[in-house]
């Protein structure tokens, strides 16, 4: 008799490091909201993975990804026993997800992809339990690895860009103080930059993006009326950038002032009471794991100025993919969100880069020891990427500002140039 089955217990990430000459396993996280294990690494790899029985084994193998320490073992508990990580033969890292006792799945159940080459998905749709699990012996059933990267499910992915790749590090080394993480993605050919894509950083303002998103959901759900009056607390004035804090507690703004705020000049105080009136950083954690943004979370009110609340370069372009791709949003809210970003009022990062012409639809972030820039461009002959660039810095260093100005300028020349059938 099987029972429903039972969602994994545990969200995780354990950092690891490995020689410089091989792949690096960055993380590996599992959430039980989506029933979805992720695997990051620093570079290319080309996972197999197979299903080995008595007791049920899902092995997930990761060639030339070195793991210099011991294994290392987690205890679960519920359907999972264990999930163990090592060093196996030929240089591969090996993941091995253990079932507790009685609980059982086949390969056709299992779904592996990856939204880019160093960023792997492993769905595990029905684990469930099976008493009469009678398996005398081992027997190995490989499964299948699929080998379209769709990025955010939405975006195929031809090939980055090596070009771009190495006159990107080139530059990196001249500014050796800095620590960037990158993400550009050409929507029309899939090729796309990739640079610590998954780093997670301080999200200062770039976290109003998601927050928007949720937004115009719960708009397009009815659940708010795009209308209404909101009443501006005490206890969600902030400092830091924006108008509003200098108004008196007690004061009304329209939500669609309040959201425009937020987006424009980055008002903090705007941006809590967005957060409370969607339910709080609670609610829209969940929001942002359901769309699958596994680096970005709300720990704090704005203005976060010790840099509590993270997110990564490729969670902001997964989102830009998402919206794009009108998955999230309808695309008569998209329109909506596209005019309040298109007026962002700092101007001093993506949109240095820029050719003449070109339009951008972006949110900034500034902390003393972060500076980043996301968005959607399009290029004055029609051209459209997706950027996000994020960049740690010593505290208030302006070569971060030159830095990201001098990588889009890079990016968008490579983009906007005429490609022929051998540029591929």
């Amino acid at each position: 008799m099987k029972s429903p089955f039972l969602l994994l217990g545990l969200v995780s990430t354990i950092l690891l490091s490995t020689p410089a000459n091989a792949a690096r396993l960055e993380s590996w996280k599992f959430d039980p909201t989506q029933n979805q294990l992720n695997i990051t690494t620093d570079s290319e790899v080309k996972p197999t993975a197979f299903l080995i029985n008595n007791p049920d084994r899902i092995v997930i193998d990761l060639p030339g990804t070195s793991f210099s320490t011991n294994t290392q073992r987690r205890n679960f508990g519920a359907a999972v026993r264990e999930i163990r990580l090592g060093k196996v033969e030929n240089n591969t890292t090996r993941i091995v997800v253990e079932l507790a006792p009685g609980y059982t799945t086949t390969p056709d159940k299992l779904v592996i992809k990856g939204d880019s080459a160093s960023h792997w998905i492993i769905s595990f749709s029905a684990i469930k339990q099976e008493a009469d699990n009678t398996a005398s012996s081992e027997e190995k059933i490989n499964i299948p690895v699929s080998q379209n990267l769709d990025f955010a499910g939405v975006v195929p992915l031809s090939r980055e860009i090596s070009q771009l790749d190495s006159q990107i590090k080139q530059l990196m080394n001249r500014y050796s103080s800095l620590s960037p993480g990158m993400f550009f993605l050409d929507m029309e050919t899939g090729e796309y930059l990739d640079i610590n894509g998954e780093k997670t950083f301080a999200a200062a303002s770039t976290i109003k993006f998601p927050i928007l998103i949720a937004l115009f959901q719960e708009i397009e759900a009815g659940r708010i009326n795009p209308n209404e009056t909101l009443v501006m607390r005490r206890d969600l004035m902030a400092g830091g950038s924006g108008t509003m804090q200098y108004s008196k507690a007690g004061a009304k703004y329209s939500l669609m002032e309040t959201v425009n705020k937020m987006m424009i000049i980055s008002d903090n105080t705007a941006t809590n009471m967005i957060i409370d009136r969607l339910g709080g950083k609670n609610v829209l954690n969940q929001r942002f794991r359901s769309w699958g943004l596994q680096n970005t979370v709300i720990r704090n009110l704005l203005g976060d100025f010790k840099g509590t609340n993270k997110t990564s370069p490729k969670d902001l372009v997964r989102l830009a993919a998402l919206i794009s791709n009108n998955k999230l949003i309808s695309s008569t809210s998209n329109a909506q969100v596209m005019d309040i970003m298109s007026r962002c009022h700092n101007r001093s990062l993506l949109p240095v880069g820029l050719g003449k012409g070109a339009t951008i639809a972006h949110k900034t972030g500034t902390l003393g020891r972060v500076l980043a820039d996301a968005g959607i461009i399009q290029t004055a002959s029609g051209k459209r990427y997706l950027a996000g660039i994020m960049v740690a810095r010593p505290f208030g260093d302006a070569r971060a500002k030159t830095f990201i100005n001098q990588v889009s300028r890079l990016v968008y020349s490579y983009i906007d140039q005429p490609k022929s059938a051998s540029n591929f």
